[in-house]
């Protein structure tokens, strides 16, 4: 799935809402603080609930321009990057792309199903969350 949104917002303020919710997470699931600067190859364990649990790793973090991750777990493999580039001082450009990987047969094929069914609804509420952002500045 790929989407590009301009927003009239600055490239750093959205940059910022980005990397400021990647330290939250982190700080939330391992109990460290990090900067920014450690944020690039940085790999933590998210527990989701009870059973359900996943290894992310930070993959690239360019400052004010992309930030990447991985999210994998037992059944899948999600690979998630924003790309943010200036369009002028008040506006930025936004391109999110997200993949996924299956493993097994029948997880594949679960996930095609439901990835027809929710994605649709996974854009919609993407472009929600960039709204959002957009409306706290």
């Amino acid at each position: 799935m790929e989407i590009i949104e301009e927003l009239n917002v600055p490239a750093p303020f959205f940059f910022d809402k980005i990397a400021d919710s990647a330290l939250y997470d982190i700080q939330k699931h391992t109990g460290k603080r990090i900067t920014r600067k450690q944020l690039k190859n940085f790999e933590y364990i998210k527990q989701f609930n009870k059973n359900s649990r996943a290894k992310i790793k930070i993959d690239n973090f360019i400052d004010n321009a992309m930030y990447a991750f991985t999210t994998s777990t037992t059944k899948n493999r999600f690979a998630v990057s924003y790309v943010v580039e200036p369009v002028n001082e008040k506006s930025c450009k936004v391109r999110y792309e997200e993949t996924m990987e299956s493993y097994g047969l029948l997880q594949k094929i679960n996930d095609r199903t439901v990835g027809l069914i929710w994605g649709f609804l996974r854009k919609r509420r993407f472009k929600s969350m960039l709204k959002q952002i957009e409306a706290s500045y």
